[in-house]
């Protein structure tokens, strides 16, 4: 079941970024990452990430394509990861302020919702 945050990030859309507003502080991101379970910080704490095993090859690649249009939809694009044939990961930042913000959590709990063929 998803978070309250969580829901009430899908129901937002993401907002063009061009730069000149300063990154989310680090009491947002706990925030909003409390709400969305699997989501970490990168290493260097400017962005998210999340990793998936799917069943097989086309499975990773139909979530990808998923993806992609919800990404499009948002105007906002993370950086795909497709490792042994069935292993993905999404990575997520703002590059236009070189850190976080809300769309990152907006657009990470949007993916959360698209339907996975996992690996048992």
């Amino acid at each position: 079941m998803a978070s309250d945050i969580a829901c009430s990030l899908t129901q937002k859309k993401c907002k063009p970024c061009e730069g000149g507003v300063p990154p989310l502080a680090p009491d947002a991101v706990q925030n909003y990452l409390s709400g969305l379970p699997g989501w970490q910080l990168t290493e260097n704490k400017k962005g998210i990430f999340r990793t998936w095993k799917f069943k097989d090859f086309l499975s990773a690649m139909d979530f990808l394509n998923h993806i992609a249009h919800v990404a499009e939809d948002n105007d906002h694009h993370p950086d795909f990861h497709l490792t042994g044939y069935r292993n993905v990961k999404i990575e997520m930042t703002t590059h236009a302020i070189d850190g976080l913000s809300e769309n990152d959590f907006i657009l990470a709990a949007k993916i959360d919702e698209v339907p996975t063929a996992l690996k048992k």
